[in-house]
């Protein structure tokens, strides 16, 4: 066989593992604060659409502070925009997202840090600043406030704009 063959193999085969390559990076658990809530039939209608999602582990719900805790399976990988769709499905819109990740998941991922900082620890926790997971108020502020940063002004669905927390 030819020397094109085999770089035309090997290339192929690199691409091929880069792309099918499951990591062990993921996220573990988010914190979703939910806007617009008034009773717990609410609650309970967001709580519904969360545990339905297929990668899903479980939901912890706060009704004082309309916040619900999700945990994700183990070797599942899910995007905050399923979180996002169910919510909004729901009638209800995000206040908070906030994501707990395994430490190398951004590196590998669509998430564009704005401000903190990426310690080594075992985990990062990070909250998502873009529309949609954010108050419309504050995505009013932070739009003045990253103006510059043409990735966040595109609103791109794909990209998630992140600040590092603690």
């Amino acid at each position: 066989m030819s020397k094109n063959f085999y770089k035309s193999f090997v290339i192929t085969s690199l691409f091929l593992f880069t792309v099918f390559y499951k990591t062990n990076a993921q996220i573990s658990r988010i914190e979703l604060k939910a806007a617009g809530l008034t009773c717990s039939m609410c609650s309970n209608a967001i709580f519904k659409q969360l545990k339905a999602i297929p990668e899903v582990d479980n939901v912890k719900t706060d009704l004082n502070s309309n916040t619900f805790v999700i945990t994700i399976k183990n070797d599942k990988v899910v995007s905050p925009i399923v979180f996002k769709s169910k919510v909004e499905d729901a009638g209800f819109f995000i206040g908070i997202f906030i994501v707990v990740a395994s430490e190398n998941f951004l590196p590998k991922t669509n998430y564009i840090v704005i401000e903190g900082n990426n310690k080594k620890a075992t985990e990062v926790k990070f909250q998502i600043l873009d529309k949609g997971y954010v108050t419309e108020k504050e995505f009013k502020k932070l739009s003045k406030q990253y103006n510059k940063i043409l990735t966040y002004i595109l609103s791109n669905d794909n990209d998630f704009h992140i600040k590092i927390l603690g």
